[in-house]
Parts: structure tokens; C-alpha cells; sequence
């Protein structure tokens, strides 16, 4: 069963006189355990289907299930519920808390979303900081580790509440080639670990090539799939 559904959906933004069409008519269905990439130019809509998924807005037409849940019908405070427990976020920016540590900023979501005992806590920090190699500077600030090291904090940060799908908005734009492939290989091995669902939205080549189903997009309307190994439907 698909963990993602989109069938037929739009999204409009009014702006003054005039309604933008940044999503028009886009159906497409996500398996679990996927790592999937939106691509396309700037505007074509790929972080409007991000913030879909995401429930952080919502679709002016068509029906979207993500998780067995019509997204689109839930209220503000199910949409806050529903992200704490589907959802995790990787941003390109890192979006780390200078004032935690490491340690503190991947125990964050456990904290803010989920009421798990101090125990549980501990060891799912713990199991999280081995498998992104950052055991050691569990107690460093943000300022204290590179960008590369940042982003595998938030790779922790975003699968410790074990979601069943991670969204990344352009996750390696602020990385060099090399700690670019190093954070890609790792978010695959925590797929192929965990069984998340990871998905994209870049303009990356480093994903692009990575990634196991391209869907392309172009003003706001789907184009192509493509699936590994260039077949296409």
C-alpha cells in the first residue's frame, strides 16, 4: 500500500489581483522505504508539494493520504499532532539550536512532541548519535562542528522519533561535494536501516543521481516519472 497518495491536487496563493497556480492537476503515489526526489526549476513546486506532505499547508484541490490520513482535511492542532508522529525535517540550513548541545538538540522533538519516559529518551539519542558517527561531540554546540557534522545532526534530529518519512528541502546546498555524497550515503543507509521513506526537494545532481524515483516538474505540473535505471512512466 502506497504510504503517499496525491491524486489531482492544486495549490493556488493569491497575491493582490492576481492567483498564482503553483501546483496544478498533480497525482502521483510514494511506496515506503523509498528515496524519492522532486526536481525541477525554481517555481515549478517542488517545496509547495514538500509543505503538502508535510502538513504544513494545505492543497486547494484534489485529495492527498499520506500515512492512511486525508492531510488536507485536518484541523491546525491535527496537523501539529500528525507531524510529530509521521513526520521528521531536514533543512538545508541545518536549523539547529545554537543554545542545545547535540545531544540536546536531537532529544528536542522527543520532548516537544512525544511524551516518552527519560529512559527511552536516552537510548534512542544514544542509538541515533552512533549510527550518524557524532557520539563523540555529543556535548559540543552547534558552532563547534562543521556544516557536514550539522547536517548529520539533523538527519539524527529528524528519524529519532522514528517517523515513517523524512522531507528534505534542498539538504546539501550548503555542503561541499564531498560531505555532500558522505550525508546522501548516510540518509540511504538509515533507509535501508529503519525502513524510512526519504524525499527530496533539490536541485542537486548529487540526489538526482542518488535518488530511486525522480519525479520531474515543470510550472507547477508534473512532467515525467523516472524510476532507477532510466525506465519511465
Amino acid at each position: 500500500m502506497a504510504l503517499i497518495k496525491a491524486e489531482n491536487i492544486g495549490k493556488n496563493y493569491q497575491t493582490e489581483d492576481v492567483v498564482v497556480h503553483a501546483l496544478q492537476d498533480v497525482s502521483f503515489e510514494i511506496e515506503p522505504a523509498s528515496f524519492v526526489s522532486f526536481v525541477g526549476p525554481s517555481g515549478s513546486g517542488k517545496t509547495t508539494i514538500l509543505n503538502l506532505i508535510g502538513c504544513l499547508d494545505k492543497p486547494s484541490a484534489g485529495k492527498l493520504q499520506v500515512a492512511d490520513t486525508d492531510v488536507g482535511m485536518l484541523e491546525r492542532n491535527e496537523s501539529a499532532a500528525f507531524r510529530g508522529k509521521h513526520l521528521g525535517f531536514i533543512f538545508q540550513d541545518f536549523n539547529l539550536i545554537p543554545v542545545l548541545t547535540i545531544y540536546e538538540n536531537i532529544e528536542y522533538p522527543l520532548i516537544m512532541v512525544q511524551n516518552i519516559a527519560p529512559e527511552e529518551r536516552r537510548e534512542r539519542i544514544s542509538r541515533m548519535l552512533a549510527a550518524v558517527g557524532m557520539t563523540q561531540q555529543a556535548r559540543k554546540y552547534p558552532q563547534q562542528i562543521s556544516g557536514g557534522q550539522k547536517q548529520r545532526v539533523a538527519v539524527a534530529r529528524a528519524l529519532v522519533a522514528n517517523p515513517a518519512l523524512v522531507l528534505a528541502d534542498e539538504p546539501t546546498a550548503n555542503l561541499d561535494s564531498q560531505t555532500a555524497y558522505a550525508v546522501i550515503g548516510l540518509m540511504k543507509k538509515m533507509r535501508d536501516d529503519f525502513g524510512t521513506t526519504f524525499i527530496f526537494s533539490t536541485h542537486d545532481t548529487k540526489i538526482v543521481g542518488e535518488a530511486e524515483v525522480l519525479f520531474r516538474l515543470e510550472d507547477g505540473r508534473l512532467t515525467a516519472k523516472e524510476m532507477k535505471g532510466g525506465a519511465k512512466s
